[in-house]
């Protein structure tokens, strides 16, 4: 039987508990069915990353959609029954159903506040996290992220029902839960690097990195459903739906391919067998290929050094020694520092230009929703339901730009191309928006394409290149940390966009809109050398071609 189709009662004694009650239950249950092992546990890993990754955003969403019954003009709300018949006096301002401390003029500076500080305390913390990441299990990594970013999540909610109004505990509650979200990304992204190869990575991050914009609008519809009679539980569910998939992945989350004893064939795996190239120079003296599909049946030696040639990724040829070189364990590098992540080539054009991209995707994540209400006649559910095409124009849009980055193999010129086409999006959108239902549809499907493509092929497929970079001489241990960088400096980005938002929103939201045109234009800007190299290398690989 070929190595890689294998009964799933084969015992893994590192994997976590799930996967060998699965394997065993599989095991007594279908006892002859043979499945592809490297097919099964990547489509898991897949599966479980992209579950959890949408459930770190799906936390992060309430806020913006809560903020609109925070403080809003009260006069048109209609007064609680109870209120009338505990004997209380009609309201006559218009201050009367805002929750405190966000019942004051300054509301819009309060509630920026609470962006900042769970946004400055995720970027900070980014930077570390990565570093954490590449020294720990992964599994318990995302596991006690998942359920602290539930617990913080709920307390949020749970003040509501305390009747808490201080300023400092909701700061404090956003900077603690944005110092524990910070393990979802380099966490997910190292996971599946390390399951995934190069082929069609971009098509596979574009299509993974829906999770994202899932998650937004997950959160934003279990908010939305709640917000007008009990925005408590706007944060209370999506912080118990987190912290159940956070146990669903200590028990299920395979984050190394050794430990099911897959590492042999990850990311050029080609199903039962094992090719080899036999190059041989025969007497006309031309070179010809010939394709061997041996099996461990078929070579008793191979089922010995399996371990040895697979994981070392070596081409068995007659030239390779039984012995000696091939049996020596594989090189263990050290873990990546800071300043060695900075001198991989592009870290600095990509994490610079994440800076702007990223401010201008979470300012529409943080604000669309009271915009469209101020903007429009909506109300705060239906606002919210209205922002969510922003996120489906996300999920289109990462799937297009990795298309187009595996297609072209010019990731810059991608991600350039589509910051000059959002520019003068968002200015559309700003000037026509409001015009009627149709052109507020249109246009923010259009602007969630063309801001949240860049953004996702940085951060995922451009992330996982540089941090498998050449100049990285095979050294594996750095994919979570230059992760951490690009995000860590895009996060600070993502908090100084919404803060700046909340303080000039109140002289115009054009205002605004003109802040993030001019972000979009200086993000484009930041890859021009790059792309310079792109277009210079395609050009010379046409002329190898021609010549």
């Amino acid at each position: 039987m070929p190595f890689s189709w294998r009964t799933m009662s084969t015992s893994y004694p590192d994997a976590p508990l799930g996967i060998r009650l699965v394997t065993s239950l599989w095991g007594k249950v279908c006892p002859r069915w043979q499945v592809n092992r490297l097919l099964w546990f990547k489509c898991s890993v897949l599966t479980l990353t992209y579950l959890a990754y949408m459930c770190y955003h799906m936390t992060r969403k309430p806020i913006s959609v809560v903020k609109s019954v925070l403080h809003r003009n009260c006069s048109g709300v209609q007064i609680p029954p109870e209120f009338i018949h505990n004997g209380g006096e009609p309201p006559n301002d218009s201050t009367w159903c805002d929750y405190a401390p966000f019942d004051g003029p300054d509301s819009a500076a309060l509630l920026g506040t609470l962006d900042s500080s769970f946004l400055f305390s995720y970027a900070i913390a980014m930077f570390f996290s990565g570093f954490i990441a590449e020294r720990v299990s992964l599994r318990y990594f995302l596991t006690f992220g998942m359920l602290f970013s539930g617990i913080f999540c709920y307390l949020f909610g749970i003040a509501k029902v305390y009747n808490v109004h201080s300023m400092m505990y909701f700061v404090f509650v956003q900077a603690m839960a944005g110092v524990f979200q910070t393990t979802g990304w380099p966490g997910v992204v190292s996971i599946v690097g390390r399951w995934f190869g190069k082929s069609k990575r971009g098509l596979i991050f574009g299509i993974w990195n829906s999770h994202t914009s899932i998650g937004n609008i997950m959160g934003t519809l279990i908010a939305g459903y709640y917000v007008e009679e009990d925005w408590a539980m706007s944060f209370v569910v999506p912080g118990f739906v987190m912290g159940l998939f956070g146990f669903i992945m200590f028990l299920f989350l395979v984050d190394r391919p050794e430990i099911v004893d897959c590492h042999e064939k990850v990311g050029d795996h080609m199903g039962a067998y094992r090719r080899i190239e036999d190059a041989r120079v025969i007497e006309s003296g031309e070179i010809s290929d010939r394709d061997e599909y041996v099996t461990e049946q078929d070579n008793p030696s191979l089922r010995s050094l399996r371990g040895s040639f697979y994981s070392n990724n070596v081409d068995v040829n007659e030239r390779t020694p039984i012995i000696g070189s091939v049996n020596r364990a594989p090189t263990q590098h050290a873990a990546i520092g800071f300043v060695g992540a900075l001198r991989i080539p592009g870290v600095v054009e990509f994490s610079m230009c994440l800076f702007f991209s990223k401010l201008v995707s979470y300012t529409f994540l943080f604000w669309l929703p009271l915009y469209i209400q101020s903007s429009t006649t909506l109300n705060a559910q239906l606002s919210a339901d209205l922002s969510t095409l922003f996120d489906i124009g996300g999920i289109v849009g990462a799937i297009a730009a990795g298309l187009i980055s595996d297609y072209s193999g010019m990731s810059a010129s991608t991600c350039t191309g589509m910051l000059a086409l959002a520019a003068p999006a968002l200015l559309l959108y700003q000037q026509w928006g409001a015009v009627s239902l149709s052109f507020n549809i249109c246009l923010l499907f259009i602007a969630g394409v063309l801001v949240n493509g860049p953004y996702a092929l940085i951060t995922t497929s451009v992330s996982a290149e540089l941090g498998q970079h050449k100049s990285l001489n095979g050294n594996s241990k750095a994919l979570a940390t230059v992760t951490a960088i690009i995000d860590g400096t895009g996060s600070i980005g993502a908090a100084v966009g919404p803060l700046i938002a909340g303080f000039i929103s109140s002289s115009g939201w054009e205002n605004v809109f003109y802040m993030l045109i001019a972000s979009d234009i200086l993000a484009l800007l930041l890859l021009l050398r790059l792309v310079a190299k792109e277009v210079s290398r395609r050009s010379r690989r046409s002329n190898v071609r021609v010549e």
